[in-house]
Parts: C-alpha cells; sequence; structure tokens
C-alpha cells in the first residue's frame, strides 16, 4: 500500500534540509527561506531575532495568495514568537505557528498533502 501523500502539481513540497540549505520540489536554496504553496523566495533572515514584521511583509502583500497557517522554522530551537508579531500577522488573518526549522519543514508537508493555505519562512541550519 503507498502511502506517500499525494500533493497537487504546482505545489511546493520540501524534501530535506540541513547543511545551510533546502531541497524544495527538485530544487536546492542555499540559505534561509520563504515558501508559499506555488513558489520559495530566498530570505535573508539568519538569526530568529531579525524575524519582524518587515521580513515576513511577503505574506501580507496584497498581490499575494492568502495564507492561513504561516510555520515559522526558528532555527536549531523553537523560540516564541513576540505578541506584537503574532497580532500584526493575526489581524492579516494569518495564524503563526513557531517550532524548530525540522519539524517546520515536515509539519508544512502534512498540512500541504491536506491542501491547508500553509507557508512557511524558514531559518536554515547545519
Amino acid at each position: 500500500m503507498d502511502v506517500t501523500p499525494r500533493i497537487a502539481e504546482g505545489r511546493q513540497l520540501i524534501e530535506s534540509y540541513g547543511e545551510g540549505r533546502f531541497k524544495i520540489t527538485g530544487t536546492v536554496h542555499e540559505g534561509s527561506v520563504l515558501v508559499f504553496p506555488d513558489r520559495v523566495i530566498e530570505w535573508p533572515v539568519t538569526d530568529f531575532l531579525a524575524i519582524d514584521e518587515a521580513s515576513l511583509s511577503a505574506f501580507t502583500a496584497s498581490d499575494t495568495p492568502p495564507v492561513d497557517i504561516l510555520l515559522i522554522g526558528c532555527g536549531p530551537q523553537m523560540r516564541f514568537v513576540p505578541p506584537a508579531l503574532r497580532n500584526a500577522l493575526r489581524t492579516a488573518g494569518i495564524v503563526i505557528d513557531a517550532m524548530d526549522t525540522g519539524a517546520a519543514c515536515r509539519t508544512y508537508n502534512v498540512l500541504m498533502s491536506e491542501d491547508r493555505l500553509v507557508a512557511a519562512a524558514l531559518i536554515a541550519v547545519e
């Protein structure tokens, strides 16, 4: 019995992470990334403390398809998102869930396989 999740064509799937890079839908991306259901964008953030509303503005831009859940891969360990940032994104209709980068990658794939409107902001880890 095949238990591989079926991902709609054109959707991004995180295949691996580590060594400062991600492999997403067959393409290797060096450094941190923003993963949308339909594309990946390089993200200059290398430290959790640098995450702010401006660094996540790609998720709230008017030309961005809607996202209900934003997973934040905090690096090697989970961190707490400041309430002001959480509230700013909640006002835009986005719920944030922060976890270590590995957990964020796995959770993104599960939610994507369920056809959820999910995206991820992932800090690269070694």
